[in-house]
């Protein structure tokens, strides 16, 4: 009977040892006959979630069960941006066409799904909206513009949702919507941006931007509370994506240095580390992490002037598109 025992646990630890993680990226893809795809890569091989008669994009993944999730937009016949959510590649419509819209972040917490994205009103403003298994709800009045670098997550019965809205002066303000309250981040006297949003442990960390007579500084929030300045080694820095684990802080962050090229950079803790090399201009849009190893999404351009669609793993590149033709990688989710 122990050998049995110690057999099964011997099997068990074997299994558990070859287990893959599985790496979603979302983002979009231009096909040789020009037309602009909505995609995703599954360990690197390529799904087009659109066929192309129509312009789209995917902004988001999530992966809940067997279940993958996918936010972004597609043109209708009118030309209008479509808010869209697909699973497992059947497209659920978020708005009518009426007015152009798109959906940029979704999240699932059990049974339910969360898409953070904006629609246009009559007045030609955008609006914030999270939709609630397809049902809206507006986080603006609709008197000035909002952006679509929304971020939603969920923490227990907390809906977090960070962006940026403008003032009456038009200067955008970055804000963190928690159950629809809203709470502003910054005060407006320079515009500023609220990129993304991470909860554990109660503790609410959103990553973002702020101007400054000095020129663009990367922000980190803790409970509302700016940490730290995230522009070390760079004249100008935006940080877009927020993951914590554990103890540990990453936060991806698009950065100039002494040159007027474009950097992909990875914040850890304080310390900014460099992603892409200077050469080639490259911006990094999503971090993910799955136990030791740290993914970041991005693109980049390559010799011939082509945007390449990227893939970090703990700094090792993997290029997603052989840089024929544009394409670009907006999101990861590891499973």
């Amino acid at each position: 009977m122990k050998r049995l025992l110690l057999l099964g646990i011997t099997l068990l630890y074997a299994v558990m040892s070859f287990a893959q993680s599985n790496v979603y990226v979302a983002g979009l893809l231009t096909t040789p006959e020009g037309k602009q795809v909505a995609a995703l890569w599954k360990n690197g091989v390529v799904q087009h979630i659109t066929d192309g008669t129509r312009g789209a994009v995917a902004s988001s993944v999530f992966v809940a069960g067997d279940d993958v999730y996918v936010a972004g937009a597609e043109a209708n016949n009118q030309s209008k941006s479509v808010a869209k959510l697909w699973i497992n590649g059947k497209a659920q419509e978020l708005t009518d066409g009426a007015f152009n819209a798109t959906s940029a972040s979704v999240f699932v917490s059990g049974n339910d799904v969360y898409v953070a994205g904006y629609e246009r009103n009559e007045k030609d403003i955008n609006r914030a909206v999270l939709w609630k298994n397809g049902k809206a709800q507006y986080l603006t009045d609709g008197n000035y513009n909002t952006w679509d670098e929304l971020s939603v997550f969920v923490s227990g019965n907390d809906v977090y949702v960070a962006g940026r809205e403008n003032n009456a002066e038009g200067k955008s303000i970055a804000k963190l919507w928690k159950n629809g309250a809203v709470q502003n981040l910054t005060d407006g006297s320079m515009s500023a941006a609220a990129t993304s949003v991470y909860v554990l442990n109660n503790d609410v960390y959103v990553s973002g931007w702020e101007g400054s007579t000095q020129g663009i500084i990367g922000k980190l929030w803790k409970n509302g509370v700016v940490q730290e300045d995230i522009n070390k080694g760079g004249i100008n820095a935006w940080t877009v994506s927020i993951f914590v684990a554990n103890s540990d802080v990453y936060v991806a962050t698009l950065a100039f240095d002494s040159s007027p090229i474009m950097i992909a950079k990875l914040w850890h803790n304080g310390v900014l580390h460099n992603l892409s090399d200077g050469i080639l201009w490259a911006r990094p849009t999503s971090v993910y992490v799955e136990g030791k190893d740290v993914y970041v999404s991005g693109y980049g351009y390559n010799s011939q002037n082509i945007i390449v669609a990227k893939l970090w793993k703990n700094g090792g590149l993997q290029n997603l598109t052989d840089g024929s033709a544009n394409a670009i990688a907006y999101s990861v989710f590891v499973k």
